[in-house]
């Protein structure tokens, strides 16, 4: 098994459609124990049902936009594990409205709580996480394509995407003295909770997977696959980089 003996954080969950949950199932499969985050106690509850009674598994609670919970979670992981391998963020949001009518439109609020929680919280995250990870471990982080391209009803999240992909660059300049990889995983569109709040989602999907290469669909379990990776130590040797799991849309002439 690929992380056998290996320990790490999927942060956060919020059901079982989460692309985070496929990813720590994906983990414990290969033989990792995992800490599987959710954002307060209310969704505390259904990471718990999630878990069970399976021992691989270990809730955390922390909202990435209060310094004191990311402090608190840094003194809990080193009680449970010590130190860890493998961190893996999965957290975004902005305001539906931000989402739903032209970019030009949204708020100053809106653009900064976009921006914090989807991707100033990557970097808040690996300073308090820094002291209790192992040298040559992996940090992976979750975007999308419309971070370089004007995706319809994304807006103000494809600017939040293009931040933490370059907050990924820099994380791995600043990590790498360790032989902490940072890279970033981007999956094209999955029917997730998070993702529905785009308009018109499932026209997304059927688009992609018509001009995707490859003729199966794509989904959590794929992306948690190549998360496997970069938290192995087959992905010795790449950092800073993004792949994207989305049949090869992203390369395609459309």
């Amino acid at each position: 098994m690929l992380l056998e003996g290996k320990k790490g954080l999927v942060l956060n969950v919020v059901n079982k459609n989460s692309i985070g949950w496929a990813i720590a199932e994906a983990a414990a499969a290969h033989g990792a124990q995992v800490g599987v985050g959710a954002q307060n106690d209310r969704m505390l509850e259904g990471v718990n049902k999630l878990i069970g009674d399976n021992s691989a598994f270990t809730p955390f609670v922390v909202d990435f936009t209060d310094d004191g919970q990311l402090e608190a979670l840094a003194e809990q992981v080193k009680k449970v594990y010590g130190k860890v391998d493998f961190v893996v963020h999965s957290a975004a949001y902005a305001n539906r409205e931000d989402l739903a009518g032209r970019f030009i439109e949204t708020s100053r609020d809106g653009f900064a709580t976009a921006l914090d929680i989807s991707a100033f919280s990557l970097v808040a995250l690996c300073r308090v996480l820094e002291p209790v990870m192992n040298d040559g471990g992996s940090v992976t982080a979750l975007s999308y394509l419309g971070s370089t391209r004007a995706a319809g009803n994304y807006n103000v999240m494809g600017v939040a995407k293009a931040a933490l992909e370059s907050a990924v660059r820099y994380l791995a300049q600043d990590l790498g003295g360790r032989d902490i990889r940072v890279n970033t995983l981007s999956p094209g569109p999955i029917n997730t909770v998070a993702a529905r709040g785009v308009k018109d989602l499932g026209k997304m999907i059927e688009h992609v997977q018509e001009k995707g290469f490859l003729a199966s669909p794509f989904g959590q379990a794929e992306v948690g696959g190549s998360a496997v990776y970069l938290m192995s130590d087959l992905s010795k040797g790449v950092t800073g980089q993004i792949i994207f799991i989305d049949n090869g849309y992203n390369v395609a002439a459309l």
